[in-house]
Order: C-alpha cells, then sequence, then structure tokens
C-alpha cells in the first residue's frame, strides 16, 4: 500500500486587503510562498489541511483562502481557529476541494478534523458533542489508522502565556486518545511555532504558523525572528508518521533584503 502524503498549513491570519500584515508580515505573500515552496519539494499531495486561524477576524480573508487553494486537485481539510468566523468560513469555504470539519478517509487512514472554537476567547474547547462524536468514528473506524487535527494545543508546550490559551477540555480529549489504539497523531495549530513528541506512543504535532512565529518557552508573549513554515506528513501504510517541519529561511532573507 502507498503512503498518504499531507500538507499542514496554519495560522494564515489572512486580511481582506492583500497587504494586511501581522506581526510585520505581510500574510497572503508569505502563505503563497509556503504553498509554492511546498510545491516544489513534494512531488504529489493527496490532501491539504488548514488548522485554523485562517483569517485575522476579517470575514473578507477567506476570498483569498479560495483564491489561494480552490484550484487543488486534492481535498482541503480545514477547522476553525479563535481568529475565525465558522458561519463566515463555512459560507466562503462551501463546496470543493474545501471540507470544513468532520472525517476523511485515506486509504488505512482517517483524518478528523475536531472544532476548538469559542466565541469572543484566545483558548479554545472541543465540548462534549464533538468528544462524543470522536469516541463514535474511533469506535467505527477501529481498522484505521486516526489523525487528530484541531486548532488549539491539547498538551502543555511549556510557555506559560500560551499554555493559559490551550484546549481547555484536553483532558477529556486526551482521556480519549488513550482509549482508542487506533489514534497515531494528535495535530494542531494556534502556537505559531513547532513541536514534536511521543506520549504513550502518540505523536503530538505542532506546526508553526505561515506568518509570524511566537518564542517557545516563553513567560510571556514574544515574537520570535523564525521564518514561515508548515509541515509536510507522510502516513505510513504500518500506521507510523514521518514528518518534516519546513521553514522558508529564504524567503526571511529576501523580506529583510
Amino acid at each position: 500500500m502507498q503512503s498518504v502524503r499531507l500538507i499542514q498549513f496554519s495560522d494564515l491570519h489572512l486580511f481582506g486587503e492583500a497587504g494586511g500584515r501581522l506581526r510585520g508580515v505581510a500574510c497572503l505573500p508569505a502563505l503563497q510562498a509556503a504553498v509554492a515552496d511546498a510545491q516544489r519539494r513534494s512531488h504529489r499531495a493527496d490532501g491539504v489541511l488548514l488548522t485554523g486561524d485562517l483569517v485575522q477576524d476579517d470575514p473578507e480573508g477567506y476570498r483569498w483562502v479560495r483564491h489561494v487553494f480552490g484550484g487543488s486537485r486534492v481535498p482541503v481539510l480545514c477547522l476553525a481557529g479563535n481568529h475565525d468566523l465558522p458561519d463566515h468560513m463555512r459560507a466562503a469555504l462551501r463546496g470543493g476541494p474545501f471540507k470544513v470539519g468532520g472525517h476523511t478517509e485515506f486509504g488505512r487512514w482517517l483524518v478528523v478534523m475536531l472544532d476548538s472554537w469559542v466565541a469572543n476567547d484566545a483558548g479554545g474547547r472541543v465540548g462534549a458533542e464533538q468528544l462524543d462524536y470522536l469516541r463514535e468514528v474511533l469506535r467505527t473506524h477501529r481498522n484505521h489508522h486516526v489523525l487528530v487535527c484541531l486548532h488549539h494545543h491539547p498538551i502543555s508546550i511549556r510557555s506559560q502565556w500560551l499554555d493559559q490559551v490551550g484546549l481547555y477540555d484536553a483532558d477529556e480529549l486526551m482521556t480519549i486518545v488513550r482509549e482508542h489504539s487506533n489514534v497515531r497523531g494528535v495535530l494542531w495549530g494556534h502556537v505559531h511555532q513547532s513541536l514534536d513528541s511521543f506520549i504513550h506512543g502518540v505523536r503530538f504535532m505542532a506546526t508553526p504558523a505561515t506568518c509570524a512565529q511566537f518564542v517557545p518557552g516563553s513567560v510571556d508573549f514574544a515574537i520570535d525572528d523564525r521564518p514561515p513554515g508548515y509541515r509536510v506528513l507522510e502516513l505510513m501504510p504500518d500506521g507510523s508518521i514521518a514528518t518534516e517541519v519546513c521553514w522558508l529561511e529564504a524567503y526571511a532573507q529576501s523580506s529583510v533584503a
């Protein structure tokens, strides 16, 4: 069986205006550079993951999501982050290649997209209804390897300010993950930095933003000087995950220049 290749872009923070900037980074050009870099590096992709904060509190920003990804020949799986506007998001990204939330099969793999958006809150919550949904999906797809995706981090990243706005019902989610051996990986955005660790045999991964990054391990809010980034995942037939975070070092240098 062939492996499944997914490319994750997170925390795009797009504005309605093409030149909109976040923390000094022009968000749309940075995203376009990340997508172009991924196309150069990857000969094929089976799906794209957009794991939240697609826009910066601006419903007009979704037109750029459609502009960049609307011509994709593979599914573009989306979920909301704390800066998204879920109703606008679903309306703007209705129909292929986009799919907001739910679960999608890729051969022996199943990708589950959970919505952790909470109104007027930087933190997140999956909620009882989605937790029940996750349990049922894991039960009915027990022969699939499962990658669970959400926006907010379900484990501590040892950054005091960020851990205060993580996933509020992380314990409940982690209990479900522990109880189901078919969960192979948990993937998120939100933290604007990279993390890759194993807990009880499950791979937990955070992915940097396609715009500005946060300083890892910081007590207070702090912007890092790392360039835009994204993640490539290779989901293997045996349930293992090969993955790499790709940083746009050349983009950062050209931006400074």
